[in-house]
């Protein structure tokens, strides 16, 4: 049975992390769904044991939609380096280490790449979103983006690895171009709409 969330249902984004939280209220705002954050609720960060980023996205939403007691919509996402096996992967944000400085996870990925006399690769960024009510239902719709991987780091408007990846068809990093273009492109947008295309929202049935 699919997922409904009529206007003005309180969804809570189970994230931490202020530049996603800010991208996903960007994205829910024309739905008229209130939006409040895990952080903002005080919930706690579940451990992300999944080998996906599926998997990750379903048991953040459960947790969040379970212990807040709101429908619930997680994000598990990534950039995945083909010059390095797809790593980061489900791991890109445990590279930005403890305090999540997304700077030292760059620094990692421009020396594992000089470590193969690298100084690019191709890669992609992949989001999974994940819908899941307290009693257990959940949807998940995966999004992906392709491009490569430039140093050096380029721009300061986005969040993550935004200033090293550039998205096919662009000559501009992520963080240098305007966040409503991003919103538009990006692996989370494209996950988001496949979101809205099976009817979450009352009014986009």
């Amino acid at each position: 049975m699919s997922i409904v969330l009529p206007r003005g249902a309180t969804l809570i984004v189970a994230s931490h992390n202020p530049g996603k939280v800010r991208e996903i209220h960007a994205l829910l705002g024309p739905h008229g769904i209130h939006a409040v954050s895990a952080g903002e609720l005080n919930l706690p960060e579940p451990e992300e044991t999944g080998d996906t980023f599926a998997a990750n996205a379903q048991l953040k939403a459960l947790a969040a939609a379970k212990a807040g007691g709101h429908a619930a919509l997680a994000d598990d996402s990534g950039l995945c380096v083909e010059a390095l096996d797809g790593a980061p992967g489900i791991y890109s944000a445990r590279w930005a280490g403890p305090t999540k400085d997304f700077r030292v996870a760059i620094t990692r990925v421009q020396d594992e790449l000089r470590h193969r006399k690298l100084s690019g690769s191709p890669a992609a960024f992949v989001c999974a979103l994940c819908v899941a009510l307290p009693t257990g239902e959940q949807q998940t719709f995966e999004g992906v983006v392709h491009g490569r991987i430039a140093f050096p780091p380029r721009g300061d408007r986005g969040f993550g690895y935004d200033p090293i990846f550039i998205a096919d068809t662009m000559d501009e990093t992520f963080a240098q171009i305007d966040p409503a273009h991003k919103h538009a492109i990006s692996h989370r947008a494209k996950a988001f709409a496949k979101l809205l295309h099976s009817g979450i929202f009352a009014e986009s049935l």
